[in-house]
């Protein structure tokens, strides 16, 4: 025997007859070749274009065609031993593997994954071919093709006539017309059980997704060859009836089709979906009730703990937890306590059971932690006092004040109440304007408890009525994971979806989380990171504030470093993620939001940690000067557009004022020059308002002025050009309010003499402008001064009851 090998070819000679070339081009990239990432069916004609042309030119074709196949252990004749069959096989397999690494290096990490669980399942943990995985491959992803029923060769008149009546076949399904289906099946030319599309349906498929009613459908299923079982009748996908009645989201098909072959229930597709799986995924939650309702009364145990378990069980629950569907209206008859006299009626709402909680109570185990990744990535905000309503008689109640609002959303009233708040600054023009217009808008009235009975429903808006049914969830999924598994075991379940949730900003998870596991406060990621360094890193402010609540462990986090020899201030002076900068409108907000994080830690950590060094000899400042290099001229930007703008504003407003004090109305009497209505009320308030009005309107100038000409320093954006801002939009809100007054009263001055009613048109138009003002640009100022000057973001400095 002699065997040589070589960076091309491998080759093995066995005696006189036997000889076995394998290529074996080690040093070619299937990367540098390829150019197309497989990742859907639209790729794939395309990669296996370019897969073929590797193959081909480097002579490994045979190896997912079928000629270069496994050498199998079969009687070794004499000439060939024992030993020369075990290089042969050696040889072999390592040729397929460099095929099925060009194979998978060339398929995306989600093509990958989808890939190698098909094959594992299919196949025990490595054992497959590269012809396997090509296979595999073209099954997910080649084209559909036409049936072989459909590829006639219409050169007779039997092919032309069987067509025909496909075609036939097909359209009276669609169409539910039961005549014309029964006429065309009693020829016995073609069977309910023949493909009629290009997908592999049959006429029962398109009967299911059409549903033309359940006698139709019946009758249908009566057509069906003797010996032929439901589950066995599928299309091109692998699909049965009740996949399609799962997509379609049909219960009435559900269950008729249930009743004659249960083992539907259990049948899984080519994707190794059950139709469980697709009424979830196609968002047909009541649907899904019903399969599970079907799957209760099965008697085999074995199939239905397999289909609750694995990866594919996890699936369900992550399907179910990703539609966000925790819950609808739930009644809480706890909150009506306050109102003894009111009765609850729920014939309306009915009791909802959680889907997610339902399903939950099938697991015997879970397999990963995609649960609790899923519950992390969409756990929703907790509801606030203000958004819990009843609906009582025809209205919406808030029983913290009972205060009723007639069909309208409680949001709305926040405008009216800065309106309310403007208007008693003012004057009272403009109060009487405010609440006649509040009056005839919203139509708000004070109840008091009535004594006689009423219906009473009680739930939470939309966006918070979920809160409660997510903690429950999460409460049940950690009691199972600490029923079924060992201790040492749970870090596997949860380190990832706590720091998910970290990353989230998701505080009620992460404290339901180190409840049941004590120890999931030690987590960490690939960086090293704990969830508190992970919150600072993401700018998570409530996952942060656990440290108040912290004994011991608040010590640790002072002087704790990572892998890199960053402390936590090193973490607080890198970039927010865009996704929570994002939320701050402004740059200057942006920039002052860093700067309260960075001031936030450096008051937390040891003094000596604030001029420490990391890895790489930087101290925190130098980083957060260089991170936020960027934002800082953008916030310069910003401030300087919005000063310049506003300049421009009260610069025009102080020319109209000054010349107004000048040329008052009316004029002045030549004698002593005095001006004609000085004995008005209306140019009392006329002067007032004028004076008022230059005077702020020359403030807030001076104010946005004192911006153009700053030095724009990282502190500055903290207090110093904040606080500018805010007395410029102040006094010019001020300015212009009293601009608008101050015309009023000199229209009434000229015209409202000798009629008193015009009064109420002026105040009407004297409130348009001074509400658009106070809509359009108010927000900011409150933003401003909610951001600089209001409650911060972090939590008690004080705690006494210590939880972790």
């Amino acid at each position: 025997m002699a065997s040589s090998s070589s960076n091309s070819h491998v080759t093995l000679e066995v005696g006189e007859e036997h000889t076995y070339t394998y290529p074996y081009p080690s040093n070619l990239s299937a990367t540098g070749f390829t150019t197309v990432k497989l990742s859907g069916r639209d790729e794939y004609g395309m990669w296996k274009t370019q897969m073929l042309c590797l193959l081909e030119s480097h002579g490994m074709l045979g190896f997912i065609d079928g000629t270069l196949m496994c050498p199998q252990p079969i009687s070794i004749s004499g000439k060939e031993k024992v030993g020369d069959h075990q290089t042969h096989y050696r040889l072999w397999r390592r040729s397929d593997a460099l095929v099925k690494g060009w194979i998978f290096g060339s398929l995306s990490k989600p093509t990958l994954g989808y890939v190698l669980d098909r094959l594992h399942q299919q196949r025990n943990a490595n054992d497959f071919s590269g012809k396997d995985a090509w296979d595999e491959l073209h099954t997910m992803y080649a084209p559909v093709g036409i049936p072989p029923e459909l590829l006639v060769v219409e050169d007779t008149p039997q092919d032309k006539d069987r067509a025909k009546n496909l075609d036939r076949l097909y359209n009276y399904t669609e169409a539910g017309y039961w005549n014309g289906v029964e006429d065309i099946l009693r020829q016995e030319k073609v069977a309910v059980t023949d493909k009629i599309t290009n997908n592999g349906n049959t006429a029962l498929h398109a009967a299911v997704g059409s549903f033309r009613g359940r006698e139709f459908l019946e009758k249908l299923l009566e057509k069906i060859p003797e010996n032929t079982q439901l589950t066995n009748i599928r299309n091109s996908d692998g699909s049965t009836l009740l996949h399609v009645a799962a997509i379609s989201g049909n219960n009435e098909t559900a269950d008729i089709l249930v009743a004659r072959d249960p083992h539907m229930l259990l049948a899984k597709d080519k994707e190794g979906q059950t139709p469980l799986a697709l009424a979830l995924s196609n968002m047909h939650t009541h649907t899904a009730r019903h399969l599970l309702r079907h799957i209760n009364t099965l008697t085999d145990d074995i199939q239905k703990d397999a289909l609750f378990s694995g990866t594919t069980g996890d699936d369900l629950l992550v399907t179910v937890i990703s539609s966000k569907d925790f819950g609808k209206c739930r009644l809480l008859v706890k909150n009506l306590a306050t109102i003894p006299t009111y009765i609850i009626d729920t014939t309306d709402f009915g009791k909802y059971v959680d889907f997610a909680r339902e399903l939950l109570m099938h697991y015997k185990t879970l397999h990963t932690d995609a649960v609790l990744m899923a519950i992390a990535q969409n756990f929703p905000a907790r509801h606030k006092a203000t958004d819990i309503l009843m609906w009582v008689d025809d209205h919406f109640i808030n029983p913290c004040n009972e205060i009723i609002y007639h069909r309208w959303d409680l949001t709305l009233i926040c405008i009216p109440i800065l309106f309310v708040i403007s208007c008693i600054i003012m004057s009272f023009l403009y109060i009487l304007g405010m609440l006649g217009k509040m009056i005839n808008k919203y139509h708000h009235y004070i109840t008091k408890n009535k004594r006689e009975e009423k219906k009473v429903y009680l739930f939470f808006k939309e966006g918070h009525q979920n809160f409660e049914d997510a903690i429950g969830l999460l409460a049940e999924v950690s009691m199972l994971i600490r029923e079924k598994n060992h201790f040492s075991s749970y870090h596997h379940y949860y380190t990832n979806p706590i720091l998910e949730a970290s990353r989230q900003n998701a505080y009620e998870f992460v404290d339901k989380i180190m409840h049941h596991f004590p120890n999931a406060i030690w987590s960490a990621n690939e960086d090293g990171h704990n969830i508190i360094q992970y919150a600072v890193v993401n700018r998570s402010e409530k996952i942060y504030n656990l440290l108040y609540w912290m004994s011991q462990h608040r010590n640790i986090c002072r002087t704790i470093k990572d892998s890199s020899g960053n402390n936590l201030l090193h973490l607080a002076t890198r970039l927010a993620p865009n996704n929570k900068l994002n939320l701050i409108s402004g740059e200057a907000l942006q920039i002052q939001r860093e700067l309260q994080w960075f001031k936030e830690v450096e008051r937390f950590i040891c003094p000596l940690s604030i001029i420490q060094k990391n890895s790489f000899n930087e101290t925190p400042q130098t980083i957060f000067t260089r991170e936020h290099k960027e934002l800082v001229i953008e916030g310069q930007k910003w401030m300087k557009s919005t000063a310049e703008s506003y300049t421009i504003t009260a610069a025009l407003i102080i020319t109209i004022v000054f010349a107004a004090a000048i040329t008052v109305p009316g004029g002045n009497k030549q004698e002593g020059g005095l001006p004609v209505f000085t004995n008005h009320t209306a140019f009392t308030i006329f002067a007032i308002s004028d004076a008022i009005s230059l005077f702020s309107a020359v403030t807030s100038l001076l104010m946005f002025l004192s911006i153009l000409t700053a030095r724009f320093a990282e502190q500055d954006f903290l207090f110093k050009l904040p606080t500018k801002l805010i007395i410029g939009l102040a006094t010019l809100f001020i300015s212009t309010t009293a601009m608008i007054v101050a015309f009023a009263a000199t229209l009434y001055l000229v015209f409202g003499q000798s009629n008193s009613r015009i009064l109420i048109p002026i105040a009407v138009l004297t409130c348009l402008p001074i509400t658009s003002f106070v809509t359009l640009q108010f927000p900011l100022v409150i933003e401003l001064m909610s951001a600089t000057y209001g409650g911060s973001i972090f939590g008690d400095k004080q705690t006494y009851y210590p939880l972790y």
